[in-house]
């Protein structure tokens, strides 16, 4: 009989662990919905920026075609402003995010010229300072790490023979601090011990596209050039700074979502 009461109370309990994670997924799947079909409006500046930028592609170096250059990370930057932020630790993701959209916009308008190059590298890595940040180290996921160094090795190995002066040392150190960006971003989607949220994916997302888009110019202008590079390489840069952005959508509230798990 004791053996009996003791599955009943087994069972008993993992339904009600059951019934409290399909509650907890009901309500994130209903607010996720809300979050999507309310973002919508306010990424339209974005998608019509990056429209009109792509009309144009003007290759020439102006400062008309810096501006229409940071105007979809500028709607980026608006777009995170309105969903509210301060100076208060629970925003203090959306803080970060926002500081390496402003550096990076800054970074923009500053490889529009080519002698401005490093000036805009720097920038860049500022931004990715930012983000690496913002998405922080936990969960380490040291295996996923060491797989992107390694990765990270073959391109700077490849790229070196093309790289002289100042550049010899700029860009291998970007090239860590974006699959250091990425190796974070991408460790924050956990499908165990928390509930998955679609911003989540977004920064994970937007990370991959960061390390292509910055790939692409890295081989462009150091190993050979690529066809259609100004397009594939914009056109998947702003798709990274997206994800990145909308990461910020629902920041203050992950930390504490949690799924109930059983302790011994």
């Amino acid at each position: 009989m004791a053996i009996l009461s003791f599955r009943n109370i087994a069972h008993y309990d993992k339904m009600i662990d059951t019934h409290i994670i399909d509650s907890l997924y009901n309500v994130y799947v209903t607010t996720s919905l809300l979050q999507i079909k309310s973002i919508g409006p306010k990424l339209v500046p974005f998608f019509k920026s990056v429209s009109v930028y792509f009309v144009l592609l003007a290759e020439q170096p102006s400062l008309l075609t810096a501006c229409f250059k940071c105007l979809p990370i500028i709607s980026l930057i608006i777009f995170v402003l309105l969903h509210g932020i301060n100076l208060s630790k629970e925003y203090a993701f959306s803080r970060r995010i926002l500081t390496g959209l402003v550096f990076s916009c800054i970074g923009d308008a500053l490889l529009v010229w080519p002698n401005c190059f490093t000036a805009g590298m720097c920038m860049f890595a500022i931004a990715q300072i930012m983000y690496i940040f913002a998405f922080g180290f936990k969960p380490l996921n040291l295996t996923l790490g060491t797989v992107l160094y390694m990765s990270c090795s073959i391109v700077i190995y490849a790229l070196m023979p093309g790289l002289n002066g100042i550049l010899a040392i700029g860009v291998p150190i970007y090239t860590v601090l974006l699959t250091t960006m990425a190796w974070r971003a991408i460790s924050r989607v956990q499908f165990f011990g928390e509930l998955w949220t679609w911003t989540k994916l977004c920064s994970c997302i937007g990370s991959i596209c960061f390390v292509i888009s910055d790939t692409l110019l890295g081989f462009h202008y150091f190993h050979s050039p690529l066809p259609y590079s100004q397009i594939s390489i914009m056109l998947t840069y702003y798709a990274a700074q997206l994800g990145i952005a909308l990461s910020a959508v629902d920041s203050k509230n992950n930390s504490n979502i949690r799924v109930p798990t059983n302790k011994s």
